[in-house]
């Protein structure tokens, strides 16, 4: 393992890693469910996302030919949650990811900072994420990357509070 991470755009070749790589860095939060079938239902939701038709971009983290991490772009919160009474109409950050072998290394930083340039590169004003108080250690780097908590574009899950969180661009 080299430290030479860099970041390219999935491959049809790596999507079944990239599934795995997701189900294997979600793991963690199983315990912080209410019931199980919850749980199982975020998991197939997790598993499902590399399909999704809507995805605008999903970038992979690599060190040589190792996947290390994944994030996935959407355009507008319709096609990223089905929520068109969000009134996003700007890229959405979805589904950030850093295998557990692979974290403290800066993936989760240079995934987010490749996904700030592609929103400038494509005029967006304004950035968004969604996550949960479950995420602190990802909440803490949003925030030092400049997000800032947008209340007005919160939602209610099965059984936590979908956080908003928005970048200034």
């Amino acid at each position: 393992m080299s430290n030479q991470i860099l970041i390219s755009e999935l491959i049809d070749e790596e999507r079944e890693i990239v599934r795995s790589l997701l189900i294997e860095s979600y793991q963690q939060y199983e315990k912080e469910y209410s019931a199980p079938e919850l749980w199982q239902e975020y998991l197939e939701n997790i598993r499902s996302s590399v399909d999704n038709p809507y995805i605008d971009k999903i970038f992979v983290a690599k060190d040589g030919e190792e996947i290390l991490g994944t994030i996935q772009i959407f355009k507008s919160s319709e096609e990223a949650y089905g929520k068109p009474e969000l009134q996003i109409f700007s890229p959405i950050i979805r589904l950030l990811a850093v295998h557990p072998n692979a974290r403290s290394r800066g993936v989760a930083q240079q995934l987010l900072d490749t996904s700030i340039n592609y929103a400038k590169s494509i005029g967006a004003v304004s950035l968004f994420l969604h996550t949960s108080n479950k995420m602190q250690k990802a909440i803490r780097l949003y925030e030092w990357l400049g997000f800032k908590r947008d209340k007005e574009k919160e939602f209610e899950g099965k059984d936590v509070l979908v956080m908003c969180y928005r970048l200034d661009l």
